[in-house]
């Protein structure tokens, strides 16, 4: 029996002790952006990441496993943002693992120099498949948290 590939709910919220701007900088920056990118044990290259952080604007990168050189490309769509506030990027189903995708970020400043970010994504995939992207996305979130440090 083949499971359905419904739209499944992943929902990640973190504190960083870092001011909003940082935060901000570290998702719309390319160079910040490959430091933490990714599950612990892949790394985005560099080369790969392409960013136009505006409405309509192209997201692009590619991360390899520091294991066995494996090779995963995202590729997406910025369809609104909102300077320090929010970012949501849609993910198409073609040539990715999963049949589409949209991911919200809003960016909370919580005073005191701490930021608070929650991560909304709508994916289309399985239930196995959607366990997997939110450990990914929990690792990634982890390593943003020592970068911002």
């Amino acid at each position: 029996m083949t499971e359905t590939i419904a739209a499944r709910e992943i929902r990640l919220t973190r504190v960083f002790d870092a001011p909003r701007e940082a935060v901000w900088k570290a998702w719309t920056e390319p160079d910040q952006l490959a430091r933490w990118w990714g599950k612990r044990g892949w790394t985005a290259r560099r080369s790969t990441v392409t960013m136009d952080v505006t409405p309509g604007g192209v997201f692009r990168l590619t991360s390899v496993s520091d294991d066995d050189g494996a090779e995963m490309s995202q590729e997406g769509v910025y369809r609104e943002v909102v300077e320090q506030e929010r970012l949501v990027l849609e993910e198409p189903a073609d040539g990715s693992w999963h049949s589409g995708a949209v991911t919200v970020v809003t960016f909370t400043d919580l005073g005191d120099g701490r930021t608070e970010l929650d991560c909304h994504t709508t994916i289309h995939t399985t239930d196995e498949m959607r366990a997997v992207a939110e450990g990914g996305m929990a690792s990634s979130l982890d390593r943003l948290a020592e970068q911002l440090r």
